[in-house]
């Protein structure tokens, strides 16, 4: 295996522990709201807590720690991460829980773009996409299995066990980077407000809201899938989770062909396909998941289309941004929680007006406009000049 390979893989894992420490909590619900004596809503803020952090954490870090060596800033960063997971691991009371989940989603804020960036450069060009979508493949597997085995294992352990393996997790990915992973010099010094300038360009602001857009109608579904599958296959329980596994499949596959297909050919092309390929499913959803064997097939499909969108997303940003492309990665991972946080509210308002059935016609429409929208990065030019690095001395 190629030593480039290897080094990608690491970083895979490390996105497996940041995703898994974004995502339990969907599967803890219930032992938080037992344990903590919470409501469900209040317990579901831990989510949003994650959230918010992450958003807003992403470019502020990202500036921040631009002049940190890249392997160093990995480590602490999974360092952050262990830590905020051993601390909910820990703790007893809510307050203190929701300070942890903060804790967390800075570590996570750090990793997430700065391994993608950094697989990218130890990778020759010619596999850089694979390279992105083998760090995001990381996340992906976390939903497929981290959610599902802490859900699992908190039937039994508690949650406090849960977070304590996540974090053992995280502490692993940090031991592997750093052991594995070579010196990799940060980008050329830029002063600080000079590096927000690429959130100028309307190429960069274009793929920012077609992820922001494409995640809202991806999340919207996926968040009420539940009550989506109950009107239209008449299927609820253990078999909508085992549904999930058809959706969880087709996204790990789609996020290596997203990657392979980028590298043939270009970014343009595959963000076509893989978009167009989305938005048609969503369409034909109600009419084709009316059984559990055409649920199983549409969702996998789904899931196919919709994780083949990230490697061409970000190896565009990468191509666009330059020496910023650092920044940029921070601020398209801000705009997927940004996405994800808004779905649940719209997928509500959809729920409760026009049914569950409704949903996927909606994400459908959203998923048309980010495509749309993402067509701007290859038609605009820069409206301003790249930022020039600052003299050192």
């Amino acid at each position: 295996m190629p030593d480039s390979s290897r080094r990608t893989y690491v970083l895979a894992l490390g996105a497996f522990s940041v995703g898994t420490s974004a995502y339990v909590v969907a599967g803890l619900l219930p032992a938080l709201v037992s344990a903590l004596h919470v409501s469900t809503a209040a317990a579901a803020q831990l989510v949003t807590a994650f959230a918010i952090a992450y958003a807003i954490g992403a470019p502020l870090l990202s500036a921040v720690t631009s002049q940190w060596e890249r392997r160093k800033l990995l480590v602490v960063a999974l360092g952050v991460t262990a830590a905020g997971n051993f601390l909910a691991a820990l703790v007893t009371d809510y307050p203190l829980l929701f300070a942890a989940r903060v804790i967390t989603a800075i570590g996570a804020a750090v990793y997430t773009p700065v391994a993608s960036a950094v697989a990218a450069e130890l990778s020759p060009p010619e596999r850089r996409g694979r390279a992105v979508a083998m760090v995001f493949g990381g996340l992906t597997v976390a939903t497929i299995l981290g959610v599902p085995l802490g859900s699992l294992m908190s039937q039994h352990g508690g949650y406090r066990l849960v977070f304590a393996l996540v974090g053992v997790v995280a502490l692993a990915g940090a031991v592997a980077v750093r052991l594995m992973l070579p010196s990799v010099a940060p980008q050329p010094p830029v002063p600080f407000l000079a590096r927000f300038t690429v959130a100028k360009d309307p190429r960069v602001l274009a793929l920012l809201a077609a992820t922001a857009l494409g995640c809202l109608g991806a999340f919207t579904v996926y968040t009420f899938i539940t009550p989506l599958l109950a009107e239209t296959a008449g299927v609820q329980g253990t078999l909508v989770s085992v549904l999930l596994f058809a959706y969880g499949a087709g996204g790990v596959l789609g996020n290596s062909v997203g990657g392979r297909i980028t590298d043939r050919w270009g970014s343009r092309r595959p963000l076509i396909g893989v978009m167009s390929a989305m938005a048609l499913t969503l369409a034909v959803m109600p009419f084709t998941a009316t059984s559990v064997v055409g649920a199983a097939v549409t969702l996998f499909v789904w899931g196919l289309s919709t994780w083949s969108v990230n490697p061409p997303i970000q190896h565009r940003l990468i191509e666009v941004a330059g020496p910023s492309s650092g920044l940029a990665l921070s601020l398209n991972a801000s705009a997927i929680y940004l996405g994800v946080g808004l779905a649940s509210v719209a997928g509500g308002v959809v729920t409760r007006y026009g049914g569950p059935t409704l949903l996927p016609t909606v994400a459908a429409v959203l998923t048309v406009g980010a495509g749309s929208i993402a067509m701007l990065a290859w038609r605009r030019r820069a409206a301003v000049a790249p930022p020039v690095p600052a003299a050192v001395g």
